[in-house]
Protein backbone atom coordinates (compact mmCIF):
# COMPACT_ATOMS: atom_id res chain seq x y z
CA UNK A 1 0.00 0.00 0.00
CA UNK A 2 2.90 2.55 0.44
CA UNK A 3 4.85 1.30 -2.45
CA UNK A 4 1.36 2.84 -4.21
CA UNK A 5 1.14 5.83 -2.27
CA UNK A 6 4.66 6.20 -3.34
CA UNK A 7 4.02 5.47 -7.05
CA UNK A 8 1.23 8.13 -7.10
CA UNK A 9 2.99 10.99 -5.04
CA UNK A 10 6.18 10.95 -7.79
CA UNK A 11 3.28 10.71 -10.69
CA UNK A 12 1.16 13.68 -9.30
CA UNK A 13 5.06 15.70 -9.00
CA UNK A 14 5.58 15.33 -12.72
CA UNK A 15 2.93 16.30 -13.61
CA UNK A 16 3.07 19.62 -12.04
CA UNK A 17 7.05 20.23 -12.33
CA UNK A 18 7.22 23.65 -13.79
CA UNK A 19 9.76 24.90 -16.64
CA UNK A 20 13.15 24.55 -16.25
CA UNK A 21 14.13 27.62 -18.16
CA UNK A 22 17.30 25.68 -19.48
CA UNK A 23 19.03 26.14 -22.81
CA UNK A 24 20.09 23.23 -24.61
CA UNK A 25 22.38 24.09 -27.63
CA UNK A 26 22.66 22.13 -30.77
CA UNK A 27 26.03 20.18 -29.76
CA UNK A 28 24.21 18.54 -27.05
CA UNK A 29 21.39 17.59 -29.34
CA UNK A 30 23.93 15.52 -31.05
CA UNK A 31 25.23 14.12 -27.90
CA UNK A 32 22.18 12.69 -26.75
CA UNK A 33 21.43 11.24 -30.75
CA UNK A 34 24.85 9.49 -31.45
CA UNK A 35 24.87 8.61 -27.42
CA UNK A 36 20.83 6.71 -27.80
CA UNK A 37 22.37 5.81 -31.85
CA UNK A 38 25.82 3.72 -29.70
CA UNK A 39 23.59 2.07 -27.22
CA UNK A 40 21.63 0.83 -30.28
CA UNK A 41 24.58 -0.10 -31.93
CA UNK A 42 26.16 -1.97 -28.64
CA UNK A 43 22.95 -4.06 -28.15
CA UNK A 44 23.36 -4.90 -31.85
CA UNK A 45 26.64 -6.05 -31.62
CA UNK A 46 25.76 -7.94 -27.96
CA UNK A 47 22.56 -9.78 -29.93
CA UNK A 48 24.52 -10.92 -32.71
CA UNK A 49 27.41 -12.43 -30.62
CA UNK A 50 25.13 -14.34 -28.43
CA UNK A 51 23.17 -15.52 -31.48
CA UNK A 52 26.31 -16.92 -33.04
CA UNK A 53 27.41 -18.21 -30.09
CA UNK A 54 24.14 -20.00 -29.44
CA UNK A 55 23.84 -21.10 -33.43
CA UNK A 56 26.92 -23.02 -32.76
CA UNK A 57 26.58 -24.54 -29.69
CA UNK A 58 23.23 -26.22 -31.30
CA UNK A 59 24.89 -27.21 -34.35
CA UNK A 60 28.40 -28.87 -33.01
CA UNK A 61 31.66 -28.40 -33.57
CA UNK A 62 32.72 -28.04 -37.10
CA UNK A 63 34.29 -31.65 -38.50
CA UNK A 64 37.45 -31.10 -40.51
CA UNK A 65 37.19 -33.14 -43.80
CA UNK A 66 40.17 -35.75 -44.35
CA UNK A 67 42.00 -33.66 -46.78
CA UNK A 68 42.17 -30.59 -44.52
CA UNK A 69 43.77 -33.09 -41.74
CA UNK A 70 47.61 -32.07 -41.55
CA UNK A 71 50.10 -34.03 -43.24
CA UNK A 72 47.55 -35.69 -45.53
CA UNK A 73 48.49 -35.82 -49.03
Amino acid sequence: MARQVQLLTFIALLCFAGDARAYLDPSTGSMIISAIVGIFASIALALKTYWYKLKSLFRGAVRQSSSEKPGSN
